[in-house]
């Protein structure tokens, strides 16, 4: 057999996982006496398999989570007013397929940005087009949009996306013409795809965010109708961390 021309034609094929291990597996195959069909079969399955890890990679690339965080390193004993069954149930994906939308609503340091990243990541893992924002880094980029004429551009860029998560609302002083335009996105999403907000605003106060009663009534009159809150209230995890180490190393140092 010629292999040369086999490994151009898989490469103009562009079956790179095929050309790196046919020559294993044609081994294999004649050691266990593995018919061509069953050969040829496991050729392509783990072409597959290893186009969608790298497919999965590329996903979690592209959403630019700040931090890789998951369901199993989330603490729930560490905030015990959380609805760890209604958590759980979110994970199994149900509300993408309804192009639900989540808040997490709650102090600092609650584990809203750990579960954003973690539902996040999970829907990668199905598959589906994900992107995480601050919202201080989406109004700034939606303000320069603005200024370049590219708005409309980006704001059907975010359309795409199955899931947009919007990390700490509440926490960038957003002047009208913010307000508006991060309203656009969030409404141009309503039934079409799913959105996750954390914030430590209850809703009555997020005119200070979308500056008008009128604009913030709009907002919440489409998020939160196919909408899951999750109440994340409790003292700062991250503070309760410090002050166990802060312990742990007294008790080191007495040692």
């Amino acid at each position: 057999m010629n292999s040369t021309l086999l490994e151009q034609y898989l490469k103009r094929l562009r079956l790179p996982t095929v050309a790196r291990n046919y020559q294993r597996l044609a081994k294999e195959a004649k050691g266990n006496r593995i018919d061509y069909q069953e050969y040829l079969c496991c050729l392509a399955e783990l072409e597959v398999q290893t186009r969608e890890e790298n497919m999965r990679k590329q996903r979690l690339t592209n959403a630019k989570f700040p931090a890789h965080k998951t369901l199993d390193q989330f603490k729930f004993d560490e905030i015990p007013n959380l609805d760890k069954n209604m958590v759980l149930q979110l994970f199994r994906g149900e509300y993408l397929t309804a192009n639900e939308n989540i808040v997490l609503i709650g102090g600092h340091g609650t584990g809203k940005t750990h579960l954003a990243i973690a539902l996040g990541i999970d829907a990668c893992q199905k598959g589906k087009k994900v992107r995480f924002y601050s919202v201080g880094e989406l109004v700034h980029q939606l303000l320069e949009a603005r200024d370049a004429r590219q708005v409309l551009r980006l704001q059907q860029q975010l359309s795409r996306y199955d899931l947009l998560i919007l990390d700490e609302l509440g926490m960038t002083d957003c002047k009208q013409d913010a307000g508006n335009l991060l309203f656009q996105v969030v409404s141009a999403r309503y039934e079409r795809c799913s959105t996750v907000i954390t914030t430590n605003l209850e809703f009555k106060d997020w005119t200070s965010v979308f500056g008008t009663q009128q604009l913030t009534n709009a907002l919440l009159d489409r998020l939160v109708h196919r909408c899951h809150i999750v109440q994340a209230n409790g003292e700062s995890y991250r503070f309760k961390e410090s002050v166990r180490r802060k312990k742990s190393k007294g008790s080191s140092d007495a040692a």
